[in-house]
Protein backbone atom coordinates (compact mmCIF):
# COMPACT_ATOMS: atom_id res chain seq x y z
CA UNK A 1 0.00 0.00 0.00
CA UNK A 2 1.14 3.63 -1.35
CA UNK A 3 1.91 5.82 1.98
CA UNK A 4 1.82 9.69 1.07
CA UNK A 5 4.84 11.08 -0.04
CA UNK A 6 5.95 7.84 -1.49
CA UNK A 7 6.72 6.70 -5.17
CA UNK A 8 4.96 3.51 -6.59
CA UNK A 9 7.64 1.16 -7.62
CA UNK A 10 8.16 -1.21 -10.48
CA UNK A 11 5.19 0.99 -12.38
CA UNK A 12 5.80 3.93 -15.12
CA UNK A 13 3.75 6.55 -14.22
CA UNK A 14 1.33 7.68 -16.66
CA UNK A 15 1.89 9.94 -19.69
CA UNK A 16 0.04 13.08 -20.53
CA UNK A 17 -1.26 13.55 -23.84
CA UNK A 18 0.91 16.88 -22.77
CA UNK A 19 3.84 15.58 -22.70
CA UNK A 20 4.46 13.65 -25.86
CA UNK A 21 3.40 16.92 -27.50
CA UNK A 22 5.91 18.63 -25.86
CA UNK A 23 8.77 16.09 -26.99
CA UNK A 24 7.44 16.66 -30.59
CA UNK A 25 7.67 20.03 -30.47
CA UNK A 26 10.88 20.35 -28.86
CA UNK A 27 12.09 17.89 -31.64
CA UNK A 28 10.89 19.77 -34.24
CA UNK A 29 12.34 23.16 -32.89
CA UNK A 30 15.84 21.23 -32.72
CA UNK A 31 14.97 20.87 -36.69
CA UNK A 32 14.25 24.07 -37.27
CA UNK A 33 17.82 25.26 -35.52
CA UNK A 34 19.55 23.07 -37.75
CA UNK A 35 17.62 23.77 -40.64
CA UNK A 36 18.71 27.76 -40.02
CA UNK A 37 22.18 26.65 -39.14
CA UNK A 38 22.30 24.83 -42.57
CA UNK A 39 20.54 28.37 -44.72
CA UNK A 40 23.20 30.47 -42.70
CA UNK A 41 26.08 28.41 -43.46
CA UNK A 42 24.65 27.84 -47.08
CA UNK A 43 24.56 31.33 -48.07
CA UNK A 44 27.80 32.29 -46.56
CA UNK A 45 29.08 29.66 -48.77
CA UNK A 46 27.22 30.71 -51.66
CA UNK A 47 28.24 34.23 -51.55
CA UNK A 48 31.93 32.93 -51.15
CA UNK A 49 31.17 31.20 -54.85
CA UNK A 50 29.51 34.51 -55.93
CA UNK A 51 32.60 36.30 -55.29
CA UNK A 52 35.25 34.09 -56.94
CA UNK A 53 32.71 33.73 -60.01
CA UNK A 54 33.02 37.31 -60.15
CA UNK A 55 36.46 37.42 -59.61
CA UNK A 56 37.10 35.16 -62.65
CA UNK A 57 38.51 32.14 -60.34
CA UNK A 58 35.26 30.12 -61.10
CA UNK A 59 33.81 29.29 -63.90
CA UNK A 60 30.06 29.66 -64.57
CA UNK A 61 30.31 25.79 -65.82
CA UNK A 62 31.18 25.02 -62.78
CA UNK A 63 29.10 27.00 -60.23
CA UNK A 64 26.11 24.72 -61.10
CA UNK A 65 28.56 21.90 -59.34
CA UNK A 66 29.59 24.12 -57.01
CA UNK A 67 26.18 25.33 -55.58
CA UNK A 68 24.84 21.56 -55.36
CA UNK A 69 28.62 20.90 -52.80
CA UNK A 70 27.43 24.09 -51.02
CA UNK A 71 24.04 22.48 -50.32
CA UNK A 72 25.44 19.57 -49.53
CA UNK A 73 27.77 21.02 -47.03
CA UNK A 74 25.25 23.24 -45.40
CA UNK A 75 23.01 20.83 -44.83
CA UNK A 76 26.07 18.39 -43.24
CA UNK A 77 26.76 21.47 -40.95
CA UNK A 78 23.20 22.42 -39.72
CA UNK A 79 22.85 18.72 -39.38
CA UNK A 80 25.52 17.68 -37.14
CA UNK A 81 24.09 20.31 -34.61
CA UNK A 82 20.65 18.79 -34.57
CA UNK A 83 21.73 15.18 -34.88
CA UNK A 84 23.83 16.02 -31.79
CA UNK A 85 20.85 17.24 -29.62
CA UNK A 86 18.17 15.56 -30.26
CA UNK A 87 20.17 11.98 -29.82
CA UNK A 88 17.64 9.64 -31.02
CA UNK A 89 16.90 8.39 -34.74
CA UNK A 90 20.31 10.51 -36.59
CA UNK A 91 19.32 9.65 -40.00
CA UNK A 92 15.89 10.62 -40.25
CA UNK A 93 16.32 13.65 -38.06
CA UNK A 94 19.70 14.63 -40.51
CA UNK A 95 17.70 13.83 -43.50
CA UNK A 96 14.47 16.37 -42.05
CA UNK A 97 17.19 19.12 -41.83
CA UNK A 98 18.01 18.39 -45.49
CA UNK A 99 14.27 18.83 -46.72
CA UNK A 100 13.41 21.63 -44.09
CA UNK A 101 16.59 23.21 -46.13
CA UNK A 102 15.81 22.46 -49.85
CA UNK A 103 12.07 23.93 -48.96
CA UNK A 104 13.60 27.12 -47.83
CA UNK A 105 15.66 27.33 -50.61
CA UNK A 106 12.89 26.18 -52.89
CA UNK A 107 10.67 28.82 -51.08
CA UNK A 108 13.39 31.67 -51.51
CA UNK A 109 13.98 31.09 -55.22
CA UNK A 110 10.40 30.86 -56.05
CA UNK A 111 9.92 34.35 -54.28
CA UNK A 112 12.98 36.31 -55.72
CA UNK A 113 12.85 34.31 -59.22
CA UNK A 114 9.95 33.35 -59.85
CA UNK A 115 11.57 30.56 -61.69
CA UNK A 116 12.46 27.89 -59.01
CA UNK A 117 10.70 24.71 -59.46
CA UNK A 118 11.71 21.04 -58.65
CA UNK A 119 11.68 20.38 -62.10
CA UNK A 120 14.07 23.20 -63.09
CA UNK A 121 17.01 21.66 -61.91
CA UNK A 122 15.30 21.46 -58.28
CA UNK A 123 15.14 17.39 -58.25
CA UNK A 124 19.34 17.70 -57.92
CA UNK A 125 18.93 20.22 -54.83
CA UNK A 126 16.77 18.17 -53.40
CA UNK A 127 19.16 14.90 -53.67
CA UNK A 128 22.31 17.29 -52.97
CA UNK A 129 20.66 18.85 -49.59
CA UNK A 130 19.00 15.20 -48.32
CA UNK A 131 22.48 13.53 -48.95
CA UNK A 132 24.27 16.37 -46.99
CA UNK A 133 21.85 15.73 -43.93
CA UNK A 134 21.96 12.15 -44.07
CA UNK A 135 25.76 12.49 -43.82
CA UNK A 136 25.02 14.09 -40.93
CA UNK A 137 23.00 11.51 -39.35
CA UNK A 138 25.63 9.06 -40.13
CA UNK A 139 28.43 10.63 -38.88
CA UNK A 140 26.83 13.01 -36.29
CA UNK A 141 25.50 10.20 -34.18
CA UNK A 142 27.43 8.83 -31.13
CA UNK A 143 28.19 5.55 -31.18
CA UNK A 144 26.73 2.93 -28.41
CA UNK A 145 29.07 1.97 -25.96
CA UNK A 146 29.63 -2.14 -25.53
CA UNK A 147 29.55 -3.66 -22.37
CA UNK A 148 32.01 -5.11 -20.48
CA UNK A 149 31.39 -8.87 -19.43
Amino acid sequence: MKRPGEKRRGKRPERKPEESGGAWLAVMGELLKGAGIAAAAALLLLFGCALLASGGMLSEEALDRAVLAVCVLGSFLGGLPAVRRIGKSPLPVGAGVGGILFLLLLSAGSLLFDSASVFNGGGMLLLSCLCGGAMAGILGSRSKKKRKR
